[in-house]
């Protein structure tokens, strides 16, 4: 044993391949995550209160998910900490080492009894996933849109339909796992748009085919959605997606567009479909305020930002490893590799470990794949067309298009803050994490700047993911003083 106490933040499949190898190491391990349940997104399952029979319905890797489940919670050094919330990161006075402190929220995000504490592990691994990204068009702040994650959340954790008559839209191939969802709870999926024309699928997924002999679990998956769509008579459209969503009140029709490869809309395509809910997603967004508030530093563009990390997982932060899709979006494989690679250093474990090299050959094949999704499912640049002046590009604050290109236009010098004071996008209650990106994407171009320009010093900036309270908290739990970790009790065990 190690003795190192490891925190794991995440329990979708980076960390619990985090958790496993951290545990593999000798290490404590305990492991954080704001849901009920483990699996995160991807293992999404019912409630226990349900009783599901088959709970395993719309999984992929069932056996090995349930065996690993069964693993980390019976193993004596692995507390499985539910339903808690990372709320702030406090990082070490200067000349101290190691990881931020951990500050939590233990209980129901709703509940009025949580629980404050204060975790202060030796080393601290980040596995946050990511969530939809969902561009802007006139109807969108609707009753009955909703983006693809939280429809597949819906019909894998709850088995509800979020409506009878859907379409699915956007880009990307989440879109094919989200229709055969909808599909098993029982909504007929009238269509899937996958916003970008067959030539530049076929140019970025034809590009080095060879590669594509690694990812043969992901082929296995896609022929398993296919084919629910195919039983299902779901038809699959390329080059169209939505350009607008109308209804009195909610949602009741969709208007749907031919689009040309930078996303620009084929005038006199247009087409009208009677729905009652849509789903969209226009690829995923990192959920980046945790490593933003633990230092460390991003890579990429400011429309496409992640943890920039080294070998081992490590990133510019003392005491921090992060894995899965914080890195990059690379699927569910991927993540597990990373997981397991910062997990183990982060345990404390040999550098010389027979296992590595293979690891390290998964993980470089899965960013590979990230490379080739991104190749060909890329956003158009010409997808603010779509908006119309009275379009919200700001749901939380219901600011318009217009109000965005009158502040800009009246303040061109104005640093960003001045901007979103003036206009008040990201202000709201989701802070930005749904707009932010979209918003600052916007005003670059409004500016007349590139809008993935990168800043001088090479690194993007935290931007919208800056923010000192990572999750919401009541004042009355602020203003309570944190209790110790043995507070609250640890769910060991099945």
């Amino acid at each position: 044993m190690t003795g190192r106490q490891v925190a794991v933040v995440g329990a979708g499949p980076a960390g619990l391949a985090a958790a496993r190898a951290a545990l593999g190491a000798g290490a404590e391990v305990t492991l954080i995550d704001a849901a009920r349940q483990l699996g995160g997104q991807y293992h999404r399952t019912p409630p226990e209160e349900y009783a599901a029979s088959r709970p395993e319905a719309l999984q992929h890797g069932w056996p090995a998910f349930a065996k690993l489940r069964r693993e980390l919670l019976g193993h004596p050094r692995c507390a499985w900490w539910p339903e808690t919330s990372v709320w702030a990161l406090e990082r070490r006075d200067p000349g101290q080492q190691g990881p931020p402190r951990v500050h939590l929220l233990r209980g129901p995000a709703d509940g009025s009894h949580r629980v404050r504490q204060i975790l202060e592990p030796d080393a601290l691994v980040l596995a946050c996933g990511a969530h939809d990204r969902v561009l802007p068009f006139p109807g969108w702040e609707l009753p009955g849109v909703f983006t693809a994650g939280a429809a597949q959340t819906l019909a894998k954790g709850e088995r509800l339909m979020v409506g009878e008559q859907v379409v699915v839209a956007g880009s990307g191939p989440f879109l094919l796992p989200v229709a055969a969802s909808l599909v098993e709870a029982g909504s007929r999926v009238l269509a899937v748009l996958e916003a970008n024309p067959a030539a530049v699928l076929a140019r970025g997924w034809s590009r080095k085919p060879w590669q594509l002999a690694a990812q043969l679990g992901k082929a296995g998956e896609l022929i398993d959605f296919t084919g629910q769509l195919v039983r299902g008579r779901v038809p699959f459209r390329t080059g169209r997606t939505v350009i607008e969503a109308r209804g009195a009140g909610r949602v009741e029709e969709v208007v749907t567009a031919r689009l040309r490869p930078d996303w620009s809309v084929v005038r006199g395509s247009e087409r009208t479909l009677a729905v009652d809910a849509v789903c969209v997603s226009h690829g995923f967004s990192p959920q980046l305020e945790l490593p933003v508030a633990a230092g460390c530093a991003l890579r990429g563009t400011p429309g496409a930002q992640f943890v920039q990390t080294d070998a081992r997982q490590r990133t510019t932060a003392d005491g921090v490893w992060a894995a899965g899709e914080i890195t990059g979006i690379a699927g569910a494989p991927a993540a597990r590799a990373e997981g397991a690679v910062a997990g183990w250093y982060a345990g404390g474990g040999s550098p010389a470990a027979r296992a590595l090299p293979a690891l390290r050959r998964s993980r470089d094949q899965g960013r590979d794949f990230a490379a080739r999704l991104a190749r060909a499912h890329p956003i158009g640049a010409a997808w603010p067309g779509w908006l119309g002046p009275r379009t919200l590009v700001c749901r939380c604050e219901e600011t318009d298009y217009a109000t965005l290109c009158r502040a800009v236009q009246e303040q061109p010098g104005a640093a960003a803050r001045t901007a979103k004071l003036a206009t008040r996008a990201g202000l709201g209650p989701c802070q930005a994490r749904v707009c932010g990106p979209t918003v600052t994407e916007l005003a670059a171009r409004l500016r007349g700047a590139a809008p993935d320009a990168v800043p001088a010093d090479g690194l993007p900036a935290a931007g919208p993911h800056h923010r000192p309270f990572a999750q919401p908290i009541r004042l009355g739990e602020l203003a309570r003083p944190p209790e110790p970790p043995d507070a609250a009790p640890e769910h060991h065990g099945a």
